[in-house]
């Protein structure tokens, strides 16, 4: 883990942790990423060949021990194929890097910032969330009325009356909360299910549907992009959601007169909906991709073509709701 700074603007108290009804804090590029969060981890492996290793390349002038340099090549080649199917499946890493002790009119708390971190890989661009012992504690309480079996081993900080706030017990949640994350996100069902999802993006979608809906578009294209980012680390980037979220995007990339970026967007999510031959979103994002193609001067006769057989299958394209009408109405529960 990374250097874990705390920030307070109060000395130490020794006071109650937050209240359960207390409100919850919300977060705020354009896509880059379209693969699935989880990748191959390769840990800096050498596979024999690195210098000074059993397999390092002759000095300059000496034999070649294996029989010449094509030798070699097929050697290296069939070692990297072998080895491929042998590399360690990638993790996802959840790092705490900072805590800050708020405090509001009726109630102090932690406000903890978690980074989802794929290993082996660079990502430009963080993917973020904060979320308080509450939050953690909820998500806690969900996962075991409904995976109690597989939560039997998972522990959880316990909740504490005093000393809420010293720089050891906020240092010692910190790294209690990245074990907790990082053991529920080993077992398939509860990291794909959708208390565990939803604990990383549902209040990010939230946050930018209200930012969208009231015309803060730029605001609320930087919430849209770090939901998206999350969605990919995650490893779900077929659902609804992540199709609402592209929506989103192309929504305020076209409203901030980047047109460009709005088309990427509609692409994308047509690429997801390619095998579907029905879904709420699919005639508003054909209808907003022709207009952003014709705008950027991009080939649409295939959105085109799709928009004709939706006319002959359904109802008439007048009747449906554009893409921002889609947006602003989805319910987000």
């Amino acid at each position: 883990s990374g250097t874990l700074s705390f920030t307070s603007h109060e000395e130490e108290e020794e006071e109650e942790e937050e209240e359960e009804d207390g409100a919850g804090v919300e977060l705020g590029e354009p896509p880059q990423p379209t693969g699935a969060a989880a990748g191959a981890e390769d840990g800096g492996r050498c596979w024999g060949w690195c210098a000074g290793g059993a397999g390092a390349a002759p000095l300059p002038g000496a034999a070649a021990p294996w029989g010449g340099p094509s030798l070699l090549t097929r050697q290296l080649q069939e070692l990297w194929r072998k080895s491929r199917g042998s590399l360690a499946p990638q993790r996802l890493l959840f790092e705490v890097t900072s805590a800050s002790v708020v405090s509001e009119r009726s109630s102090k708390y932690v406000l903890y910032t978690i980074y989802l971190i794929r290993s082996g890989r660079f990502d430009k661009a963080p993917a973020a969330i904060a979320r308080r012992y509450s939050d953690f504690e909820r998500l806690n309480r969900r996962l075991r009325c409904r995976f109690g079996c597989d939560m039997a081993g998972i522990a959880f900080p316990r909740k504490r009356l005093r000393r809420n706030f010293t720089a050891e017990t906020i240092a010692k949640r910190s790294r209690a909360f990245e074990q907790f994350l990082s053991h529920l996100h080993s077992i398939a069902e509860i990291r794909r299910s959708p208390e565990f999802l939803e604990f990383f993006f549902l209040q990010d979608l939230r946050a930018a549907q209200r930012l969208t809906c009231t015309g803060m578009y730029r605001e609320a294209l930087a919430t849209w992009a770090n939901a998206y980012r999350l969605q990919d680390r995650l490893g779900v980037c077929g659902s609804g959601r992540f199709l609402l979220t592209l929506a989103g995007l192309a929504v305020c990339h076209q409203e901030l007169d980047e047109l460009g970026e709005a088309h990427s967007c509609c692409e994308q999510a047509l690429q997801l909906l390619e095998a579907q031959g029905s879904h709420p979103l699919l005639g508003p994002f054909l209808q907003a991709h022709v207009h952003l193609a014709w705008k950027v001067g991009k080939d649409k006769r295939r959105s085109e073509a799709r928009l004709q057989d939706l006319r002959e299958a359904g109802p008439p394209l007048q009747q449906q709701p554009t893409l921002k009408e889609c947006l602003i109405k989805e319910p987000l529960e």
